[in-house]
């Protein structure tokens, strides 16, 4: 590197050259240019790649969510139709219940109405027997 003092003050102590730092080579210019294309080109491609793996991956879940949507729905519609059996058994049931009480009630007033001496008696013999257990 040839310095040159002419342009320069007599005191500085940095050197200058003729040739400029900040205009670089066209040759070194083109050079770079290439290099980046060929980054972009590859930096796009693997942008491609990575779209077209990604886009396999999401088919194939989708593709595995409706194969076990298609298999859970039969027994999700089976558990379903039995809570829907018991449901309405147990129903049934209570409702067999309450009337078999309603027929209990029933016939005990018509038996004390027919009767309400033995009935007044035997209320007062369970009293006193419930009373000599609990003691």
């Amino acid at each position: 590197m040839a310095t040159t003092t002419a342009n320069t003050p007599a005191n500085s102590p940095f050197p200058t050259s003729s040739a400029s730092p900040a205009t670089p080579a066209t040759s070194a210019t083109g050079t770079v240019n290439e290099v980046a294309n060929k980054a972009d080109a590859a930096v796009d491609k693997g942008a491609a790649v990575g779209q077209d793996v990604l886009n396999r991956v999401v088919q194939g879940a989708h593709q595995a969510i409706d194969r076990m949507a298609d298999t859970a729905a039969p027994a999700v519609q089976k558990v379903q139709e039995g809570v829907h059996a018991a449901s309405e058994a147990l129903s049934q049931r209570a409702h067999d219940a309450r009337e078999l009480g309603d027929e209990w009630c029933e016939s005990l007033r018509c038996t004390v109405r027919d009767n309400p001496l033995t009935a007044v008696a035997t209320a007062l013999a369970v009293g006193v027997l419930i009373a000599r257990l609990t003691r």
